[in-house]
């Protein structure tokens, strides 16, 4: 057997308490944290009149991002043209304030449609914002499939705050 190797997680403990409860509601969780006002815990970046942006709590990058409309559906055809016009320029002006932000070179961004399409929540649509760097990956996701983060959650979050204001991001 080869020596197994630790990579300390702690904002993972805070699902592992508590995380699970939000799921076990029956409730949808994009909608549930867009009802709930506590936005530094529940990482929402910024509150728009039709969409709102969040931060991915299991996030591919640091500073991968979610912009969810508030309307609950999975198909985009049934946003209103406001919904979705508010949704992608939240989506163009994210991509801006992260390359301001974190520097970061370059995005992968977009959206799974059905479980099929690969998404983890399918019943609520929502774009997928994900943040590169040159050379941002190493042997760890290659050699040992772990992937580092260099920063915590909330760490990144108070750094994005200033970036996601209403003088910024308003539609």
């Amino acid at each position: 057997m080869g020596s197994q190797q630790v990579i300390w997680a702690p904002w993972r403990m805070s699902y592992i308490l508590n995380g699970d409860k939000k799921s076990r509601r029956n409730q949808c969780l994009f909608c549930q944290l867009a009802a709930e006002d506590n936005d530094r815990e529940n990482l929402i970046l910024y509150r728009g009149e039709h969409a709102y942006i969040l931060m991915n709590r299991f996030p591919y990058n640091n500073g991968h991002l979610l912009i969810i409309p508030y309307v609950h559906t999975d198909d985009l055809n049934a946003l209103h043209p406001e919904e979705y016009r508010e949704l992608t320029e939240l989506f163009r002006r994210s991509i801006a304030a992260l390359k301001e932000a974190l520097r970061a070179d370059g995005f992968n961004g977009g959206i799974n449609l059905g479980k099929i399409a690969g998404a983890g929540i399918d019943t609520h649509l929502h774009f997928h914002l994900v943040p590169r760097w040159q050379g941002d990956y190493n042997f760890m996701p290659v050699i040992a499939e772990t992937k580092v983060m260099p920063q915590h959650l909330q760490q990144t979050y108070e750094h994005l705050q200033q970036y996601f204001t209403k003088e910024r991001m308003a539609c």
